[in-house]
Parts: structure tokens; C-alpha cells; sequence
């Protein structure tokens, strides 16, 4: 039986994987993706549905979230898929959770498109959801953007197959590359070039050269309510102090030192467990509510309760909203790098792996593929 074939095959279906087939198949390539499930079912649907570039520190990648973002809106105009751009509010009720916002700004002012901050009169106009009670500000940015993403995993591969023709080889698993040769077991493919995109599965091919990188896994803890009651929107994405710990953009800041030291005495499980409470909602108007961060290489199976009710705990200090059941829990798993921003490697002529976005791959993956397949087009 003669080969298929194809200019580029790419492994793996999840969004880091549909960016680069995009990219590819923008510059006329022939792209096959080959995907071992049914369709994506890690951590590209287990998440928020948030595009962050806020979280991004300035320069490069917060170029890249940027570019992410511009790419993503295209698509979704052209698909019709849910895209709200309502923005985020950093919410701030202590003295120490403002005096971070303000250097934030000091350091960034001219870099993070259209942030400014808040007072407190000025944030509860914006939207009355917030819990005003000691509320002393907010940092507000209008770049973040809610998505559904389960909508988008499962729309974007069939928007690339009839418009850009695409080849979708899903339930299938890949065995090995041997250029130019893709072994499948539904078949064996010739193509030019090969990107891997294996997500968390990195072991499967080329665990090798995986053991040479500095990372691990992450695992996190997420909830969702059923949809809110009579057609209520949460507006902008909300979160506060705790975020700050969490997202790269702030580590500049000196001010961040003093308000680590007061959840240090304050909140000490919600630091050992890795929680930061940010609030999204989707297209169903159901509320996305996370999480918590567990490093490790062989990830614990079984969630724990007292870290959800933490989670909520949290997030009633912050936001008000009319329905508080819970519908749905689970959890996620991404590949992070403990030093370093992403993954690039190529282990033989004409195969390139991309990996360890960590949990950014919905805001770097589009403006990452464009760079990547810039360079092997070149």
C-alpha cells in the first residue's frame, strides 16, 4: 500500500497543535494533524477560556499574547465562535495589594495596552458584581477575553478541514517518526516536516530528549456553576491579591515581597496548594472558577475537596453573584517548565517539538506557530 502524504504532519489536536496547522496551512502547506482521542480532551478544554495577555510579562511574550489574541479574533469572527472582550479587574482590598497595582504601573504605563487603575466608586461603576465592602481599587485592563473552549476545540479542527483542507486523522496514534515516514496505526504517512505537540503526554515520543529539559507537570483544580439565573453577566474577569503571586508580569514588582509575607501568615494553605481565584463566564452562562497548582511528574489522581471549598472560599471575599451551585468539578493537567518559557527542539532533520507553555497555551499558542513555522518556512 503506498504511503499518504502530506508537507507537514502535526501531533497532537490540542490548542498548541491547531495554532501551528493554522500557521502552516496559511502558508499553503498541505497539513495533516494526527490526535490519538476523539478530539482534544486535555488541558485545551480544562481550562478558563481565557486569553491573558495581562499575565505576560512586558517584551516578547506579552508581544506574543498580543499577536495570539489578534489571530484568535479573526478566527472567531469567521467561525462565529463566543469571544467576549469585557476585560479584567485585579481587584485590590488591601493597602499592600494596591501599592503592587501602582508599581505595576510605574514599571508598565506604556506597555499594557489601556490598563489603568481604579478607585473603588470608580471600579463598583464599572460593574456592580464586586464586593465593595473594604474594596480599596482595582488594576483594570480591557485586553483579556472570554472564550468557550470546548466550543473552540471542537469547531476550530473543522473550520481548518473546509477551509483550509486540513486532514484530520483523529483516534489515531502515532508509533514513531523515522523521516520521512509518520508511522501511524491507522497507516503510514510521508510529509517534509513534523511538529510535535504532545501536551503532557511528552514521554511518548522522544522521552529522551524530554529528560534533558527542566520540566514537570501541573495539576489544578477547577470548578463551573450551573448557568447564572435571569440572563446575568459577570462582565469583565475578576480576581485579586492572590493572583498576583501567580502570574510572571507582576515578579518585577518590589512591593510583591511584603504582600507574599501577609498571605505567608494569613493564608498559608492557599500558598502551599498553589491557589489563585480567578472568575470567567462562558457562552452558557455558567461561572469558571479556579485553581490551584500542584507540581510533580506522576500526577495524584484524586482531587481534594478542602482545596474547592479554599477556592470558593476566596472567591466569595471578592464577588457577588446569584447562583453559587456547583454543576461540574475537575481537574487538569499541562506540561510546565520549572526554568524557561517554552520548549523548541529538534531531535532529527525536519521534526520540530514545541512544548511547556504551561498554563498559557490559549494566549501564546497562535502568536508562538507563527514564529515557529516562520523559521522552518524560511
Amino acid at each position: 500500500m503506498s504511503k499518504k502524504t502530506a508537507d507537514i504532519a502535526i501531533i497532537g489536536a490540542g490548542i498548541v497543535g491547531i495554532a501551528h496547522a493554522l500557521a502552516a496551512a496559511k502558508r499553503g502547506l498541505k497539513v495533516v494533524i494526527f490526535e490519538r482521542n476523539e478530539q482534544a480532551v486535555g488541558a485545551s478544554i480544562r481550562n478558563f477560556g481565557l486569553l491573558w495577555p495581562i499575565g505576560q510579562p512586558s517584551g516578547k511574550l506579552y508581544k506574543r499574547a498580543m499577536k495570539s489574541r489578534e489571530i484568535w479574533q479573526d478566527i472567531a469572527q469567521k467561525i462565529g465562535l463566543y469571544f467576549n472582550t469585557s476585560g479584567s479587574l485585579h481587584l485590590a482590598y488591601h493597602q499592600d495589594e494596591v501599592a503592587v497595582h501602582e508599581e505595576f504601573m510605574s514599571l508598565n504605563s506604556d506597555t499594557f495596552e489601556g490598563s489603568k487603575l481604579l478607585t473603588a466608586s470608580e471600579t463598583i461603576q464599572h460593574t456592580n458584581n464586586v464586593n465593595p465592602d473594604k474594596l480599596l481599587g482595582s488594576l483594570y485592563s480591557p485586553t483579556e477575553v472570554m472564550i468557550d473552549p470546548r466550543e473552540a476545540m471542537i469547531e476550530l479542527p473543522k473550520w481548518l478541514e473546509s477551509n483550509h483542507g486540513v486532514i484530520l486523522q483523529y483516534s489515531t496514534n502515532v508509533r514513531a517518526i523515522n523521516m520521512p515516514t509518520i508511522e501511524t496505526n491507522r497507516g503510514n504517512w510521508s510529509v517534509s516536516q513534523a511538529i510535535v505537540c504532545s501536551g503532557q503526554d511528552y514521554e511518548m515520543l522522544y522521552p529522551d530528549w524530554f529528560s534533558k529539559e527542566p520540566i514537570t507537570r501541573c495539576k489544578l483544580q477547577m470548578l463551573s456553576t450551573v448557568p447564572q439565573p435571569s440572563a446575568w453577566k459577570l462582565g469583565s474577569s475578576l480576581c485579586a491579591g492572590l493572583t498576583l503571586l501567580h502570574y510572571d508580569s507582576f515578579k518585577a514588582c518590589t512591593s510583591l515581597k511584603q504582600l507574599r509575607q501577609r498571605f505567608e501568615k494569613t493564608m498559608p494553605f492557599y500558598l502551599k496548594h498553589g491557589i489563585h481565584v480567578l472568575l470567567s463566564q462562558n457562552n452558557k452562562g455558567e461561572l469558571i472558577i479556579g485553581d490551584s497548582h500542584h507540581y510533580c511528574l506522576t500526577v495524584d489522581p484524586f482531587d481534594q475537596e478542602d482545596i474547592n471549598q479554599a477556592i470558593l472560599n476566596y472567591l466569595r471575599t471578592f464577588v457577588l453573584y446569584p447562583s453559587t451551585q456547583i454543576s461540574r468539578r475537575w481537574n487538569g493537567v499541562y506540561p510546565k517548565l520549572i526554568s524557561g518559557t517554552e520548549i523548541i527542539l529538534t531531535p532529527s532533520p525536519g521534526v520540530t517539538i514545541v512544548n511547556g507553555l504551561g498554563g498559557a497555551g490559549m494566549t501564546l499558542s497562535f502568536g508562538l506557530a507563527e514564529e515557529v513555522m516562520t523559521k522552518l518556512v524560511n
